[in-house]
């Protein structure tokens, strides 16, 4: 099969983050000529039109895409589904609106929230004017966040507010928003524990890999226990040292883990997902999971929580990109 790998254009200065889709891009390639497939790899610009072109030329028979953002822009991770949606071609992952509506995070909470699934409370998105449901909010710790940008982009120990009212979270938001894709809200902070469900595709539907916790080891008293962009990417930071992923559990917990893989697999269902994915938790003092956010293409980088998880199911890498590949429409 012609397989065209299709994943945003970077350059060597960028972000870290930014850089690992290229290490994405050739392990996925490796998978795909292992299962016997002829494979290329296509980086995308804002050009779409010159996309559109290459990949017409190319006439591959699958898209595996890769696409995170364009031009460096979260934002625009549906520009590429929709193109290939357009030119009528098969691709992997989510499709256009499950990707759009699971990257906007202030939609993927009201998403959740109507389907009956939990998430914190919110306020946002700003810029903009507080919705008249908010001006009641309880004094409190919350988290500021980028409505678009994933990868922990912008997030760190800053980012943790407490405030007294809905005027001084506003401006607040108001503050970050510029530094944060011009687009940010808040989310009641949630002390405790996290966790991360990934989820597969296979014949029968969606499998939950065994559920991964981030344990924060040695953080002195007061300081944030949030998995901020210094723990993702920065290897010379206490906080990349001082979190790691954790697949065992005592049997104390076996009842959490089964809630947590039940709202995972409903998470799918509400979105549409396909492929793969993988739901962040924070489970509460009380032991009241919430669904954080829905990553509809998370990294598959072999050293990532994905990879982490399909080797703890026994999971090749390659067999995962090939139940990937076949979950096209």
């Amino acid at each position: 099969m012609r397989v065209v790998i299709v994943h945003d254009s970077v350059s060597a200065s960028d972000r870290p983050d930014a850089l690992d889709v290229v290490v994405q891009a050739r392990a996925v390639a490796t998978a795909l000529e292992e299962l016997g497939h002829s494979v290329e790899i296509l980086p995308c610009t804002l050009d779409l039109a010159g996309l559109c072109d290459a990949l017409r030329s190319r006439r591959p028979e699958r898209v595996f895409n890769l696409v995170e953002s364009l031009a460096g822009h979260g934002r625009l991770i549906h520009l590429v589904p929709s193109c290939l949606d357009a030119l009528g071609y098969s691709y992997t992952g989510a499709r256009t609106a499950p990707l759009f509506l699971s990257s906007h995070k202030v939609l993927a909470k009201d998403r959740l929230k109507r389907f009956g699934l939990p998430t914190a409370e919110w306020v946002g998105p700003c810029p903009g004017s507080p919705p008249p449901e908010h001006t009641s909010i309880k004094a409190g710790v919350w988290i500021i966040k980028s409505v678009w940008e994933h990868a922990s982009i912008g997030l760190d120990e800053n980012g943790l507010v407490a405030v007294s009212d809905i005027r001084e979270l506003w401006s607040l938001l108001e503050a970050r928003a510029p530094d944060l894709g011009k687009l940010c809200f808040a989310e009641r902070y949630i002390e405790g524990r996290e966790f991360n469900l990934s989820l597969l595709a296979q014949p029968g539907g969606p499998r939950v890999l065994p559920p991964a916790e981030i344990r924060f080891e040695g953080y002195p008293v007061g300081k944030a226990r949030i998995v901020d962009y210094r723990a993702k990417w920065d290897a010379a930071s206490f906080e990349y040292h001082h979190t790691p992923r954790g697949f065992d559990f005592g049997p104390e917990d076996a009842g959490l883990l089964a809630e947590l893989q039940d709202l995972a697999r409903n998470a799918w269902a509400a979105f549409g997902l396909s492929g793969y994915a993988r739901v962040d938790f924070r489970v509460d003092e009380n032991g009241q999971p919430w669904i954080l956010e829905i990553n509809a293409n998370p990294c598959l980088s072999p050293d990532a929580g994905f990879a982490a998880a399909l080797d703890r199911a026994g999971i090749s890498y390659t067999e995962a990109v090939g139940y990937i590949l076949a979950d096209v429409v």
